[in-house]
């Protein structure tokens, strides 16, 4: 980058992950930049996920031998050039007409895995051909309601390649969101985010006509399917039957819901409170990522970590308080509204960059050196 500005060349956009929420917003409608950037209630949650990393502080050490740095992990059986995943983003048509394609083409090239949320603006199947043949693909579930619909999304994202099943718990019923609400702006009864349940034949079967001809009878099956019904442990049994790779439940924050999920036989958790979209005044999630990896020590378990990672040191410091790998969400999706597949790899390589160099310069030479003795808390 340096030696480009000899030629008076200058990124694309800003490499500052946490400006490019405003940046974005200049390319986004309203509602499309509320629904992305919005939080849940008064946005306390969301606050508290940003302020926990500010209060953990690295402690560099000198003299290493940190050079040469090796970022590679192996998480939840996909090997990874670094411990980032792309977290699962829905909707994202309405951010860039590319949408998720775009997503994924950007971390192929980087090698990075990609989490396809259930409500993705186009098929697994669209969305996997876009990545790539043996490019590392994870499946998000929205958990429906009808098991044969269920099933067959399931049974369609393995034909289609993707690994690890990640279960979203805490997304049941959307929670009370005001930037959304005041411009009374929902995606999906539009039609828009419902691509994978609106191709599918066991959804279809129920449909006295198809999405395409009757939209407003396929948004009226979809929302109960899909909202408004909490499950419970005793369920998770059906999806095990149903899945036969890795699964990990996302949405995790208490302690006793991670030695829950050990019990249950999961492979993995998302330490998550869904970026501060579904509970106002919740923990950030942060401060619970420690108590969560305390509490399955000795277990198979895997801790990934998800909810306010803006730029390497924060990455850096879920790591050290023992996540797997973290999950990156609104930053991507702001450097996909900048300019596409373009903008999601500009930010992917800035992270790593970031991440790459932080290491080295708190004296570390791969992840695993990390513990939460290189931390400080205020």
């Amino acid at each position: 980058m340096y030696l480009h500005g000899l030629e008076d060349r200058v990124p694309p956009f800003t490499t500052d992950a946490t400006r490019l929420g405003a940046s974005a917003r200049a390319f986004l409608d309203a509602g499309a930049f509320g629904y992305v950037a919005g939080a849940a209630g008064s946005g306390a949650t969301h606050r508290a996920n940003r302020e926990a990393f500010d209060r953990y502080r690295l402690i560099p050490r000198m003299l290493t031998d940190a050079t040469h740095r090796d970022l590679r992990r192996t998480v939840l059986g996909t090997p990874m050039p670094a411990p980032v995943v792309l977290a699962p983003i829905g909707v994202q048509s309405i951010v860039h007409p590319d949408g998720e394609p775009a997503t994924a083409r950007a971390a192929a090239s980087l090698g990075l895995t990609t989490t396809l949320s259930t409500a993705s603006s186009h098929t697994l199947e669209q969305v996997a051909e876009a990545g790539g043949e043996g490019a590392p693909r994870w499946f998000q579930l929205y958990w429906p309601n009808d098991d044969e619909v269920c099933v067959s999304i399931l049974e369609r994202a393995r034909r289609a390649g993707y690994s690890t099943l990640v279960v979203t718990l805490d997304t049941w019923t959307l929670a009370w969101r005001p930037q959304d609400l005041d411009q009374a702006y929902l995606p999906f009864i539009r039609g828009v985010g419902t691509a994978i349940p609106f191709s599918d034949p066991a959804f279809r079967a129920g449909l006295e006509r198809p999405p395409e001809e009757d939209l407003g009878a396929a948004v009226l099956r979809w929302v109960p399917m899909f909202t408004g019904t909490d499950k419970s442990w005793d369920r998770l049994p059906f999806l095990r039957r149903h899945w036969d790779g890795p699964i990990a439940l996302k949405g995790i924050q208490h302690p006793d819901d991670a030695r829950r999920a050990a019990d249950a036989g999961m492979d993995g958790i998302v330490v998550s409170n869904h970026g501060g979209r579904q509970v106002d005044g919740a923990m950030a999630s942060l401060d619970a990522l420690p108590g969560v990896v305390r509490a399955v020590e000795g277990t198979e378990l895997e801790v990934l970590f998800d909810s306010g990672v803006r730029t390497g040191s924060d990455a850096l410091k879920a790591l050290a308080l023992g996540a797997r790998a973290v999950l990156l969400g609104r930053p991507f999706a702001y450097g996909l509204a900048h300019a596409g597949e373009e903008g999601v790899r500009h930010v992917l390589r800035s992270l790593l960059a970031d991440l790459d160099l932080t290491l080295g310069l708190t004296g570390h030479r791969t992840p695993d050196e990390l513990s939460p003795d290189d931390l400080w808390q205020r």
